[in-house]
């Protein structure tokens, strides 16, 4: 018998090079002491919200962890600004902070945060392809079609390969 309760996936962490991620679901304030202790189990310092927001961020944030609401459409691809605020926030983050874990969400965790946790990849030198498969083997039934042709028709810049003040590249 089908139930009428949404089953959400755990987090996952998709980590490539230096770049750690977790992807996860909109928490509730009821299941928000759960997301929060999820957060720093992780390690994340900023957390992303790609879809409007729908619980106090107050305690989140008294954990000392930044949060970024970033909405866009459900279904639909980042717009251009986003794209560029997301690249940028990787880019000061992953130079400032190595090892440190960017959380990102909608609300179940399918479509719009794979796309950015995929961008990410992509500027880092990975086929859209791969991106999406490395993406898929941790977080099942991610990207519609809509997303997946976006995916397929971005150019990247490769604006996350970058050296680090001795001259390493932190991202290859």
């Amino acid at each position: 018998m089908f139930s009428a309760v949404k089953r959400f996936q755990a987090p996952v962490e998709i980590t490539y090079e230096n770049l750690r991620f977790l992807i996860t679901h909109n928490p509730t304030n009821a299941t928000l002491s759960k997301f929060i202790e999820e957060l720093k189990k992780y390690g994340v310092t900023t957390l992303v919200r790609v879809c409007d927001a729908t619980y106090d961020q107050a305690p989140i944030e008294k954990e000392g962890i930044q949060v970024l609401d970033w909405p866009f459409d459900d279904g639909a691809p980042p717009p251009g600004q986003i794209v560029e605020d997301w690249l940028n926030l990787l880019k000061s983050k992953f130079r400032e902070e190595p090892g440190c874990c960017v959380a990102v969400h909608c609300v179940a965790g399918l479509g719009r945060a794979p796309v950015l946790v995929a961008l990410a990849l992509i500027e880092c030198g990975m086929k859209y392809e791969d991106a999406v498969q490395f993406i898929r083997q941790k977080r099942r039934g991610a990207f519609n079609s809509k997303q997946l042709l976006y995916l397929e028709k971005y150019r990247p810049k490769m604006r996350l390969r970058f050296k680090d003040a001795n001259g390493h590249c932190c991202v290859q």
